[in-house]
């Protein structure tokens, strides 16, 4: 429509604005890209979380998964083109005039761009940690402890939109989102935090629920995929426009195409699930050792740690499939270790140490 043309276009003006007078940030930028992208939530957030607080940590998982969920639907009904292959594409301008966008390795993402999903998982799981720690601050009820709580208040969520605006910023720098794409990523993040703030269910939900959960999200993904498909609409019409308008085809890869990012966070909730129903969780994490801070320390260092190495592990991309289960696999290790492995090993070690001593 003419309106999307012009809002795209001015969105295309704000681009070259910041790629020619926010050069000399550039290396920040392409870092607070980095920290918007929602795997740290799996492999730092939670990981730092769930030892401090095991109901912040689940929670900031199921609001991370839930909503990468309703970011790739929202992308398959918008269907929101990304600047990088718009200019190349849209012919608005004339006499085949296009402007000109650089890019950056990060830039060529092969999804749909509305709404933006780093923003969208920024602005949900940094949402669930301000609000978390607030949660103490609430309780304080002499005067003295009420002024701290409302500096506390406003220090936090200061804190809060200098990284969603920064995040924002860095993800329109390098020509992957128009400014509108990211806004909506933000409020959309919120509200689906926002919305767990009063789903205490997921706190005692069992194995069988999580799964029953995984069943669901897959099936409406795959039969909305589907449905589409059968009266000739392709979902995964963008991934042709990124593959031909990407500067370097090396910068393509297939863990940004939306049925990766769908596998990743399924594999993810059900790596929770299993790890927070199993016996080495309650025998470590509900054990007598839990509320030891040496032993809250060691299970964030050594998760830490751990998932780390997870980096070094390259699934294979040749076969898609082979790609999409090996990705599952992996996603569903990273919590599974931080709930259960790394914390049975810890407590093992530390009864070891006692009955030394001892």
């Amino acid at each position: 429509s003419i309106e999307m043309d012009l809002l795209h276009s001015n969105g295309v003006l704000i681009i070259q604005h910041l790629q020619r007078d926010y050069r000399a940030y550039q290396d920040f930028l392409n870092f607070m890209s980095h920290v918007g992208d929602p795997r740290n939530i799996f492999s730092v957030y939670f990981p730092l979380w769930f030892q401090l607080n095991q109901v912040v940590g689940t929670k900031m998982i199921w609001v991370a998964v839930i909503g990468d969920w309703f970011n790739l639907i929202f992308k398959w009904i918008l269907f929101g083109h990304r600047p990088y292959w718009w200019v190349q594409e849209t012919m608005i301008y004339p006499n085949q005039s296009s402007p000109c966008l650089e890019q950056f390795p990060i830039t060529c993402e092969t999804g749909p761009g509305s709404p933006s999903g780093h923003a969208m998982g920024s602005s949900c799981v940094w949402y669930v940690m301000v609000t978390a720690a607030l949660s103490y601050t609430v309780r304080w009820k002499d005067k003295s402890a009420v002024t701290l709580h409302r500096l506390t208040w406003s220090f936090l969520w200061s804190i809060f939109w200098i990284i969603q605006i920064s995040v924002c910023i860095s993800r329109v720098f390098i020509a992957t989102h128009f400014p509108h794409q990211v806004v909506l990523g933000v409020f959309a993040g919120i509200l689906v935090a926002e919305a767990f703030e009063h789903t205490p269910a997921i706190q005692t939900a069992s194995l069988r629920m999580y799964i029953k959960t995984n069943l669901f999200l897959f099936i409406f993904a795959l039969g909305f995929y589907l449905s589409l498909k059968l009266i000739d609409i392709d979902l995964l019409w963008s991934v042709p426009k990124a593959k031909k308008w990407c500067a370097n085809p090396d910068w393509i890869n297939i863990d940004t195409t939306p049925f990766a990012g769908l596998v990743r966070n399924l594999g993810a909730l059900f790596g929770l699930g299993l790890g927070i129903n199993s016996e080495m969780f309650f025998t470590s994490c509900k054990g007598k050792n839990s509320c030891k801070i040496s032993f809250r320390i060691l299970c964030i260092a050594a998760s830490l740690a751990t998932l780390q190495l997870y980096n070094f592990v390259k699934i294979p991309t040749h076969t898609e499939y082979l790609f999409y289960i090996l990705s599952f696999c992996k996603s569903a290790a990273m919590p599974l270790t931080v709930v259960a492995l790394v914390p049975y090993c810890v407590h093992s070690l530390m009864r070891t140490t006692e009955k030394k001593l001892n």
